[in-house]
């Protein structure tokens, strides 16, 4: 469209419609009747589509959040980069290289140098996890994996309980201060291990006080994937007590993204709280899928304390062998199919043995907690103080009984200590 034309002066004003606007032209007073003067239309700039809000504000469905953006700004501060140094035995052969090839003989006689000198021929490896600080004079959670040395884990990923520690560690705040990190105490069955720095009056989070989040609750990760500092990601509780191959294992699971490097980070809810500890990731591919899991606070809250406290964790233990309840005898004792655990060995010396329990036995019920297929025998016992006297509900030959029975220490705990950094 052209944005000029002539107008003559003795046409009536009109109207032009010129870029969507309305513009009036009028002739000028002192033009004359057989003057034709050019009259010219500034162009009106382009708007954006979004330029203007829209007249009613678009709300969230209930509940949900318009933003992350001030509850991140509170709780970023608190969590921070864990980063260790390792020496690590170089293999034999390196990947990539074709057998026989010249770098792979150089590589090999440069080995056997180093072996024949009397040290083994070792590199320098490094790794990234997240964590975060839970008090104001520098106490740190992360998982234990991030700080144990690589040739001490098992396929998997999971470090062995005797993995050694890696031989530095350091913890970066959010605000670029490094500072070196001394083991407190780590435990390898919740893979939780507890950190501390010499700083005071540091921006630090708390556990969620109460175990009562939901399936589809909002969930926010906090953390250092891939070495990429401060990321936070959004999702939902997408499961609770997931087990994923541990005997103590009751993950929370989320589709907040979650990938390498965020292990030992939190997960929040929308009030702030730590609700879980990120710790793993199921992945095909090695990248985040929507499928992550976290060591709940209801799991991690107790073990920190205990590692705060003296460098270890203390299980309870029953002393006895289970096996899941099948259809078959669920069908026959009028119970759900996943209630109860049955009895399969009994430990002639352990607590259950003293306390009257036998092989065959269902377990339905400790210290008022049913036995389920989420709420597990392991899990309930472990997390019972030792040396506390419970009642045990069991069906027996068709008949329901209690027994009372006092919880010992688990064996593999007793006179091993957590590894610690001299």
């Amino acid at each position: 469209m052209p944005i000029a034309r002539r107008i003559s002066a003795a046409l009536i004003p009109g109207a032009l419609v010129v870029a969507g606007a309305a513009a009036i032209l009028m002739p000028s007073a002192n033009q004359s009747a057989n003057s034709q003067p050019a009259t010219s239309l500034t162009p009106v700039a382009p708007v954006a589509q979004n330029a203007v809000p829209p007249a009613q504000p678009i709300n969230p469905p209930g509940g949900a959040p318009r933003s992350f953006a001030e509850l991140t700004a509170k709780l970023a501060p608190a969590v921070v980069n864990v980063s260790t140094t390792q020496k690590v035995p170089v293999r034999s052969r390196v990947r990539g290289l074709p057998p026989g090839s010249p770098l792979e003989e150089l590589f090999r006689r440069f080995q056997e140098q180093q072996e024949e000198d009397g040290e083994p021929a070792t590199r320098e490896a490094n790794s990234l996890g997240s964590g975060f600080i839970i008090s104001a004079d520098g106490y740190v959670v992360t998982n234990n994996h991030v700080i144990s040395a690589e040739d001490g884990r098992r396929r998997g990923g999971r470090p062995s309980p005797d993995a050694p520690v890696v031989e530095s560690i350091t913890v970066t705040l959010a605000d670029r201060t490094e500072y070196e990190a001394k083991v407190v105490g780590r435990d390898p069955l919740s893979d939780m291990a507890l950190l501390k720095i010499d700083a005071k009056d540091l921006p630090f989070v708390d556990f969620a006080p109460s175990d009562n989040i939901r399936v589809g609750d909002w969930a926010i990760a906090i953390g250092n994937p891939f070495g990429l500092g401060g990321t936070v990601t959004a999702g939902i509780v997408s499961a609770l007590h997931r087990n994923i191959g541990g005997q103590f294992d009751r993950y929370i699971q989320t589709d907040a993204s979650i990938n390498q490097g965020n292990s030992g980070g939190p997960l929040f809810d929308l009030q702030g709280n730590v609700i879980g500890v990120n710790t793993a990731i199921f992945s095909p591919t090695g990248g985040n899928v929507g499928l992550g899991f976290a060591v709940p606070a209801e799991v991690a809250r107790p073990i920190i304390a205990q590692l705060k406290t003296s460098g270890t964790v203390k299980r309870g233990y029953l002393g006895v062998g289970i096996q899941p309840m099948t259809k078959d005898i669920a069908d026959a004792m009028g119970l759900p199919k996943d209630r109860g655990e049955i009895v399969a060995t009994v430990e002639p010396t352990g607590p259950a043995a003293r306390g009257g329990i036998k092989v065959r036995d269902v377990i339905v019920r400790i210290a008022g907690q049913d036995i389920t297929f989420d709420n597990t025998l392991s899990f309930v016992i472990a997390s019972t103080p030792v040396g506390t006297t419970v009642p045990i509900e069991l069906i027996r030959d068709g008949q329901r009984r209690t027994v009372n029975v006092t919880i010992a220490q688990r064996p593999s705990e007793i006179g091993h200590p957590v590894a610690r950094r001299p």
